[in-house]
Order: C-alpha cells, then sequence, then structure tokens
C-alpha cells in the first residue's frame, strides 16, 4: 500500500508519523479494545464521509464506547489532515481505542480517556493490468470471532486468512463457512449470475461495507437487480463474475477463483458498467458538502 505519508494526528496534535506515540497500556495494544475505519479521499475530499462517520460510530456504541468526535470535529480533523499532507488522492486510516489505564484489567474501565490516531496513507491506483486482467482470490474457512461486523482492531483471523493469498500470489481470501459465502480477507463479495448481483445479508457475520452499499446504489441506477440473500459456495464457484469491494479500491473483478477462471477469466461487462458508474460517481460528489 506505500508508507504512511509524513503528518499524522494523535490525541488533539498533529504530528510527524515517525514521532507519533501511545503508551504500552493502552488497551487497544494490550486487548484490540478498539475500533477503526478506513476512507479514501479524492481530489484532497474525503470521499462517504457521512457513511463511513455512521459505520464507526456504531462500532463505538457495540463496544460500549462513546464517540469521540462529532460530525463536525472529525470533519475539521480528516481535511486538515489531508491538506497537511498534500492532498489529492489518498486515504485516511482511523483508529479509536479505549484508552490506557494504569492496570492491566480485561473488564472495561470507566473515566478512561479514548485514544484517537489518524493517518494518511498514498491511495493505490486501479491499474491499467488490474482493469484488463482483474485479480485473483482464494478461498479459505472463516475462522474469525462471532462479531464481524464490528469493525474492530482485532484482526488476526483476516491477517492469517490475507497472508494465505498473498502466499498463493493472490490479492483476496474470499471466506466461507459451512458451505455458504461470507466476504473477504478485507473486502466485500459480490456474485454476479445472470446480470444480477447477489450478495450476503448483512449481520454478525460481515462487516456493513459502505463501498458495497455504493455499489447496490449505483446498480439501482443502472437498472441491475440486487439479491441481498446467503449465498452457496456452488454460486460462487459457478458465478458468471465475482466482485470484491473496499474502499481502497472501490470494486475490482475478480477473474481467477483458486487458480480457476471465474467466467471466461477476464473482468465482466457487469463489473465494467459499475466501474465505470463509480468513477463517474466520484467526479459527482466532489463539489458537494461532506455531511
Amino acid at each position: 500500500m506505500g508508507a504512511p505519508l509524513p503528518i499524522a494526528y494523535l490525541d488533539g496534535q498533529f504530528v510527524p508519523v515517525a514521532e507519533a506515540r501511545i503508551s504500552p497500556l493502552d488497551r487497544g495494544f494490550l486487548f484490540a479494545d478498539a475500533v477503526y475505519e478506513v476512507l479514501p479521499a479524492y481530489g484532497g475530499r474525503p470521499f462517504r464521509f457521512t457513511e463511513h462517520c455512521d459505520r464507526l460510530d456504531r462500532s463505538c456504541r457495540e463496544i460500549r464506547l462513546d464517540p469521540p468526535h462529532s460530525r463536525a470535529e472529525w470533519a475539521w480533523l480528516m481535511t486538515e489532515l489531508v491538506k497537511r499532507n498534500g492532498g489529492g488522492d489518498l486515504y485516511l486510516y482511523v483508529h479509536v481505542s479505549r484508552g490506557a489505564e494504569n492496570d492491566r484489567n480485561h473488564a472495561i474501565p470507566k473515566g478512561v480517556r479514548p485514544t484517537v490516531f489518524v493517518m494518511a496513507m498514498p491511495l493505490p491506483p486501479v491499474t491499467t493490468e488490474v482493469k484488463r486482467d482483474g485479480v485473483a482470490a482464494v478461498t479459505t474457512a472463516d475462522e474469525r470471532w462471532k462479531r464481524c461486523d464490528i469493525k474492530s482492531t482485532s484482526l488476526l483471523g483476516n491477517v492469517l486468512a490475507k497472508t494465505l493469498a498473498a502466499d498463493a500470489g493472490a490479492t483476496e481470501a474470499i471466506l466461507l463457512a459451512d458451505g455458504w459465502l461470507r466476504e473477504g480477507s478485507s473486502t466485500s463479495v459480490i456474485v454476479v449470475r445472470d446480470g444480477v448481483l447477489h450478495a450476503p445479508p448483512e449481520g454478525p457475520e460481515i462487516l456493513p461495507g459502505t463501498t458495497r452499499a455504493l455499489v447496490f446504489e449505483l446498480a439501482a441506477r443502472l437498472g441491475i437487480r440486487v439479491r441481498v440473500e446467503p449465498v452457496p459456495e456452488a454460486a460462487l464457484r459457478g458465478a458468471d463474475e465475482v466482485l470484491i469491494t473496499f474502499a481502497t479500491r472501490g470494486v475490482l473483478p475478480v477473474t481467477r477463483l483458486d487458480a480457476a477462471p471465474v467466467g471466461d477469466g477476464r473482468p465482466g461487462p457487469v463489473w465494467t458498467r459499475l466501474f465505470a458508474a463509480y468513477e463517474a460517481y466520484v467526479r459527482e460528489v466532489a463539489a458537494q458538502p461532506l455531511y
């Protein structure tokens, strides 16, 4: 993804990212008692700001942590961080932990100030090769915890799955449970059959994807039908197209799954229409208010 850009935000201050420090007693460090959010900025403007803040607030509430900032505060903080890193196309990693206490106590403490850390990273482009050839994915069993709807920093299961994909020379690991599709290790997964998008319903098993939701909105504009219902593994393996969606790349076509071609092994027509619609939408909202 590239090294972080030079300036970060930590607990009320903009600091060189190389100098940012947290306490070793921070509960995010000790217990992964923390949540996070990732959102792109196009042309220096945070993208889908409201939707990402809504999900961050929900994650905070689900772990019994009061959201640390208002919409106006987040808007100023993120916009200022983007400016201090030169603007342009990048993405923001937002991390909110329970904070540090002078103890190591499993139970949630009272009166601890949350730690807020935000850094900026270069936004990887969707290359000509990816547009032409698509990307590869592998499948693996979903071995994560039972509250995947919380965007928690407890990501060891995701890390191991993503490493399995990397070892196979693939971009993503698609997670399966008892013969049913869940999601990718860091993406949402959509199956295309007969021109219709099929995706698993939201629930504890998957993260509510903000980019997935946008793709559904764009599909409605294009007259592409969407069916949100359990997706069996057989439908994934027999798909005409497989799409993965995520904040840093939008929507990408999976053209090889476990080394076998998806469809004819090339990016398909549904992806082509959705990707064009996504790029047009980025331009469309460029001058709109953040929230």
